[in-house]
């Protein structure tokens, strides 16, 4: 359904009558496409504070250096309107020391073009040094406060790298080599989260291992020769994943419920996948599952889920039953039998979906928040484990208020309520849960393991 009020704000009386009245003025976020592949503007490249990873003569400063000129955005220490904004701030190890964070961006926020992107890179808060643990806890505030009041279409993200500190030594103390190494981890995740790929993205922290990054191969077809199965694949959110995995190179399989066969079958024809009719639920699923891959499952993406929304005193048993076994036991279930079966290749990527209901909860919702939480407490347990066991990497996605036919039939007031109570102020597309799912199938995403991305424009439900 088109958001009408987005394009009212869009106008010159639109705008005249929302500013006077104080109202959420959304701007028009700049999507990914063949057309607009990049952000408009230079990179300006940033540091605050002192020690290793601050500059480009430390191993972490040189790696961190090349990653950027990866980004496809020139690359300047000075700019009048930059793209984007990456300030490494891994060297911020005091209080004193958040002052350099004012310093760097104080000066340069207001010139970010619209629909920009800021991203501060900061380490793992210390166990051993509670002073680096201050300041860099401090930076999740301070980026979190930041996307809420950027504005333009404008994201905020916070990228915490790999420790690789020698242990029981000061966080401003000696590091270990593999700095260089460790930039080269968060590749992935700053091609994303600097390109209009994120453009629902804000507010988020996003912590990363130190493992090794797979190479890709083809950087236009970063999938190609990868399988990726899709649950939920028919319509919605489901249909955008597989979408965008083929776009990427990799060849579908998408799985939906055998009721929606016609819509299942169009989807996969359209993007010339392979189409398994087959309820998630079904004891034999996993089985299923691995006969239609028979060289294994490069991605799988877990995304079909139900609700069944009622209050819990009107809630009968098989209500909160049915949306918790399709919604989470089916998930734990398919993804033990498929790992044990090492039909998840290594190197393979497990994406579930996650919810912000899950997360901040939602009226009438207990039976569904209570199965997106399950699903962020099974990402954030198996994910070392599945790593270390299998190398396969599980991560998960959280939506927020995104556009589909089922908001569509939303009451008026509700559905705009949705829409407006985010940093963006207007709802999310399938597309934006798409791009998330796709760079954590990226080959280059092995240091991306055990996190829950929220693509809900910073909903202040849970922030």
């Amino acid at each position: 359904m088109a958001d009408r009020y987005l394009h009212f704000t869009g106008t010159a009386p639109g705008r005249f009558l929302t500013r006077r009245l104080g109202l959420p003025q959304p701007a028009p976020l700049r999507r990914w496409s063949l057309d607009t592949p990049r952000l408009e503007g230079p990179l300006l490249h940033l540091t605050a504070g002192s020690g290793a990873g601050a500059g480009a003569d430390t191993e972490t400063g040189a790696g961190l250096a090349e990653v950027l000129a990866g980004v496809g955005l020139p690359v300047v220490g000075r700019a009048d309107r930059p793209g984007a904004i990456v300030l490494d701030a891994t060297g911020v190890t005091t209080a004193a020391g958040l002052g350099d964070v004012h310093a760097a961006l104080h000066p340069v926020v207001r010139s970010l073009a619209p629909g920009g992107r800021v991203v501060v890179l900061g380490t793992v808060p210390s166990p051993d040094d509670h002073h680096q643990a201050a300041a860099q806890q401090a930076l999740e505030g301070f980026v979190r406060s930041l996307g809420k009041e950027i504005g333009r279409g404008s994201t905020v993200q916070l990228v915490r790298l790999p420790d690789v500190r020698v242990p029981g030594v000061p966080a401003s103390g000696i590091r270990l080599p593999g700095g260089g190494a460790t930039a080269q981890g968060a590749a992935s995740t700053l091609r994303f989260l600097l390109s209009p790929r994120s453009a629902y993205v804000s507010g988020q922290v996003i912590e990363l291992t130190d493992a090794t990054p797979e190479p890709v191969t083809d950087p236009a077809a970063p999938l190609a020769g990868r399988t990726a199965l899709v649950t939920g694949a028919a319509r919605g959110i489901g249909a955008a994943v597989a979408s965008v995995l083929a776009r990427d190179g990799a060849r579908v399989v998408a799985l939906d419920v055998p009721g929606v066969r016609e819509d299942l079958e169009r989807t996969a024809a359209r993007l010339g996948a392979t189409p398994l009719p087959l309820d998630i639920t079904a004891p034999d699923a996993a089985d299923r599952i691995a006969a239609a891959a028979p060289d294994g499952l490069g991605v799988l993406v877990h995304n079909a889920g139900i609700t069944r929304d009622r209050r819990l005193a009107n809630m009968p048993a098989d209500r909160w039953t049915s949306v918790v076994d399709v919604n989470l036991d089916s998930v734990l279930r398919t993804t033990d039998e498929l790992l044990k079966g090492g039909a998840v290749t290594r190197g393979g990527r497990i994406v579930a979906t996650a919810s912000i209901a899950g997360i901040a909860g939602n009226n009438g919702q207990t039976n569904y928040a209570a199965s997106k939480a399950g699903i962020i407490g099974l990402v954030r347990s198996l994910g070392p484990r599945a790593a270390a066991d299998h190398g396969v990497t599980v991560n998960a996605v959280a939506p927020g208020f995104i556009e589909t036919k089922m908001t569509a039939a939303v009451p008026f007031f509700i559905r705009e309520a949705g829409r407006r109570m985010n940093s963006l102020s207007q709802g999310g597309l399938p597309v934006d849960v798409a791009e998330a799912v796709a760079w954590f199938a990226q080959p280059d995403s092995t240091a991306v393991n055990g996190q829950v991305l929220r693509v809900c424009g910073q909903s202040l439900l849970g922030a």
